[in-house]
């Protein structure tokens, strides 16, 4: 199991001896580091995220934890940069919305607009260092953490449904999953985050180049961001691309271990 209950009291040492003994066990739980897996592994993990991503009705189901990271950026960019958050709503569609009040223009709101589509692969990157250094607790247990206080800024009951479906998956396999498990899964979530982060980059330019040939005015947070500073939606679509891609790429150099051994046949 992950994140153990701490054993039976020692009544030679006292409750609070043993508290604290609890806590340092549980401390050394969370950040202690744990075995790599295999190159191979590794491997599959990433063609499995891939998988996901590339599959239009995995990434139906799956797109929503996208979109809590690219909303979650958007709220914690508010309240770093001194605006107030008015919460988060998700939607049945896959999309989000995240509500903040302050000035309408200025680095302020810059900020939050350009958080959403950069949060899910600076995550992977994130999580792909987690892993680098072997600790795949400290990975699930940080993810919780973030689904908690993401949980804290929603508005709508589906949006709280998809916030606990999300937490509880993670909640399970990080009590109640052996070791290699919960590698799996932590590799599976970071290779994600990376794919996931990259395609909707791609959906946005796509939705944009629709729009336009329509006759329509894109709406998109490119589309704001180009308004709020003058330059075109175009080339913020090239930084969250530019982004996407390098986070890959480091990401990928974090967690596949050079060189990558096959298993052997037979």
């Amino acid at each position: 199991m992950g994140l153990r209950r701490c054993g039976e009291i020692d009544v030679s040492k006292g409750a609070g001896a043993h508290t604290l003994s609890c806590v340092a066990e549980f401390w050394d739980r969370l950040t202690g580091a744990q075995s790599a897996p295999p190159g191979w592994a590794v491997a599959a993990s990433a063609a499995v995220a891939l998988l996901i991503v590339g599959s239009p009705l995995a990434w139906r189901l799956a797109r929503m934890a996208i979109t809590i990271a690219h909303e979650g950026g958007h709220a914690l960019a508010s309240l770093l940069s001194g605006r107030r958050l008015e919460g988060i709503r998700l939607h049945a569609d896959t999309s989000g919305e995240t509500f903040t009040r302050g000035r309408g223009n200025g680095p302020g709101i810059v900020m939050t607009a350009l958080a959403g589509y950069l949060t899910p692969p600076l995550l992977g990157a994130g999580a792909a260092g987690l892993l680098a250094a072997h600790r795949v607790t400290l990975l699930l247990a940080i993810l919780l953490v973030l689904l908690g206080v993401t949980l804290l800024a929603i508005r709508n009951w589906y949006g709280v449904l998809s916030v606990l479906v999300t937490a509880g998956a993670v909640l399970a396999v990080t009590w109640l999953a052996g070791p290699a498990v919960r590698a799996a899964f932590a590799y599976v979530v970071a290779w994600f985050l990376l794919f996931g982060g990259a395609r909707p980059v791609v959906e946005l330019a796509r939705s944009r180049g629709r729009a336009r040939r329509r006759g329509r005015p894109p709406m998109s947070d490119a589309d704001h961001l180009a308004a709020l500073t003058g330059a075109p939606g175009a080339l913020w679509v090239a930084l969250f691309a530019v982004v996407a891609v390098a986070a890959l790429v480091l990401g990928a150099r974090l967690l596949i271990p050079w060189p990558v051994h096959l298993p052997r046949s037979g």
